[in-house]
């Protein structure tokens, strides 16, 4: 059932700064955008678009304070995930990130995530039945069916025709991502109050999880962690981080009733916008690790080492 809690959060400049601390003190349930939509933001950078050559934020080595620490409510597990994709917009532009090679460092990510020591992390959370594991189930094209500037409603009826459509499987376990090329915007904050969410709700009759992620080249300093990526997309390999950060928490929170702190935060929120040790690849940029024979800069994840919890790559 939806609730009257609302996330507020202060539009802010993209040089800086989402509200944290308004966050933390949001009482939990359901988080909403203007529109009523439930779902849990992905906050905008808290520390900064790091300048060309310095290196990402590290972020604490400490254990979670008792008001960040997980603990399961009870709800529903995704412990194998199959994630789809839906790119919409023109990703076959001239602009150097809305491109096919744009597009292959998303799935070449997706294919390699899976059984990584950082996905892995979440196996940790005790009694979850989490495998690690991480099936990537395909993708399919749209234009702009819904114009460029979408709703959060409009995200769910993207999903909803390209499963009705035969385009996507009709999967209960799924997790479906709308992925927007640079040139659409996704009008509840989009840049300004977020970078990408997750959500669930009834599609072809049954309970489905999805979510949204925008091309981070739309606001680089607000929605990238630099300017230059390691994969030479920064817009790409900047949407790749938060994918990451809104994957497991769909999965270890997939209906906003499982995996999250007394202070409201999923796993992903208690890490967000912190790297750890990272390391510098030909290009200059930054990165923390290695999926495939790719280079990423990813943000850490909540990794649980007996009693305690901390922000771990793995």
């Amino acid at each position: 059932m939806k609730t009257s809690a609302r996330l507020q959060l202060t539009a802010l400049l993209l040089a800086g700064l989402a509200a944290p601390a308004a966050f933390a003190q949001e009482e939990r349930s359901s988080h909403f955008t203007a529109s009523g939509n439930e779902l849990i933001h992905h906050r905008v950078n808290a520390d900064g678009h790091a300048a060309f050559g310095a290196a990402p934020t590290v972020g604490s080595t400490s254990a979670l304070s008792s008001s960040k620490k997980l603990t399961n409510h009870g709800g529903q597990i995704i412990t194998t995930p199959t994630v789809y994709i839906i790119w919409y917009g023109n990703w076959a532009q001239s602009n150097g990130t809305d491109t096919a090679a744009g597009q292959l460092i998303v799935t070449d990510f997706f294919h390699a995530i899976g059984g990584s020591p950082y996905y892995k992390m979440n196996s940790t959370y005790p009694s979850s039945g989490i495998t690690g594991n991480v099936v990537y189930g395909g993708s399919t094209s749209v234009a702009y069916p819904h114009g460029a500037a979408l709703t959060d409603a409009n995200i769910q009826t993207i999903v909803s025709e390209a499963i009705v459509g035969g385009h996507l499987p009709n999967d209960a376990a799924g997790l479906y991502f709308v992925l927007t090329s640079s040139d659409v915007n996704e009008s509840s904050g989009f840049c300004t109050q977020y970078c990408g969410w997750h959500s669930w709700g009834t599609i072809n009759g049954s309970n489905h999880r999805y979510g949204f992620i925008g091309n981070a080249a739309r606001c680089i300093t607000g929605c990238a962690a630099q300017s230059v990526g390691p994969n030479g997309n920064a817009g790409v390999d900047g949407m790749v981080s938060v994918l990451a950060h809104e994957l497991e928490e769909a999965a270890t929170d997939p209906d906003g009733k499982t995996w999250y702190s007394r202070s409201g935060y999923e796993n992903g929120d208690d890490c967000a916008w912190t790297f750890g040790t990272s390391y510098q690849v030909a290009n200059g940029a930054f990165a923390n690790m290695k999926l495939g024979t790719r280079d990423f800069l990813i943000q850490r994840n909540v990794k649980f080492v007996g009693s305690s919890q901390y922000c771990q790559l793995q």
